[in-house]
């Protein structure tokens, strides 16, 4: 039975560029910082990646899955526990930023508005943000949250790529038509890089091809 559908996301997806992801999220990977509020965010200085994304979509369960270790970035089964911007340095070449999940209704509207300004004015004005990985579940698809988060991206012409996460819970007959919808989704943002990465954290697929894709935007060796 085959896995899920992988749309080719780039170019660089093949066997050299797949090698040069290895190679680069084999390398040693430290948490460095974390920030609650604006003040107190790092010096901008590498490439960074922002991995952005509903509460409890799986984006501690990627970083994780990316870099090959399983507490990297802490995963919980309770939405909202990632509160701060957890910065983690990958090798001196690229910055992985894990963001506060957004769309947890349980929480008080003013610790929302908080994570969501600090989130977004991150967003807007960190000049050395290479691109956001916008995580969608796959079994429940892009969400009105989700568009109002692509549509600010899109108005502050940052990046981003989406990537669905938990294939492996979506029916293998079903997969294709879920990348298919999401694409459609895509259509009428102008940020948002035109493939979609399907991948499942569990089972390690599309990890490869995520990690070829982003090594491109990596500080040079």
């Amino acid at each position: 039975m085959t896995g899920p559908i992988i749309p080719t996301l780039m170019p660089e997806q093949t066997e050299s560029g797949l090698e040069e992801g290895r190679l680069l999220f084999a390398r040693e990977c430290n948490f460095i910082w974390g920030a609650a509020d604006e003040a107190n965010l790092p010096e901008a200085t590498l490439p960074e990646i922002a991995f952005a994304g509903r509460s409890n979509v799986g984006k501690s369960s990627l970083v994780n899955a990316l870099t090959g270790r399983k507490t990297l970035a802490r995963t919980s089964n309770t939405p909202g526990r990632t509160q701060q911007l957890n910065f983690f340095d990958l090798g001196g070449r690229m910055i992985l930023v894990d963001l506060p999940g957004y769309g947890y209704a349980k929480e008080s509207k003013t610790k929302v508005a908080a994570w969501t300004g600090l989130v977004k004015n991150y967003l807007k004005g960190r000049v050395t943000l290479r691109r956001i990985c916008l995580l969608i579940d796959g079994r429940h698809g892009l969400k009105p949250n989700d568009v109002e988060i692509m549509d600010m991206l899109d108005k502050a012409a940052v990046p981003y790529q989406v990537v669905l996460t938990k294939m492996d819970k979506v029916k293998k007959a079903e997969q294709a038509a879920v990348v298919e919808k999401t694409v459609a989704g895509l259509r009428k943002h102008p940020a948002a890089h035109p493939e979609v990465a399907s991948t499942s954290s569990e089972e390690g697929t599309g990890i490869p091809e995520l990690r070829a894709s982003l090594a491109t935007l990596a500080l040079p060796a």
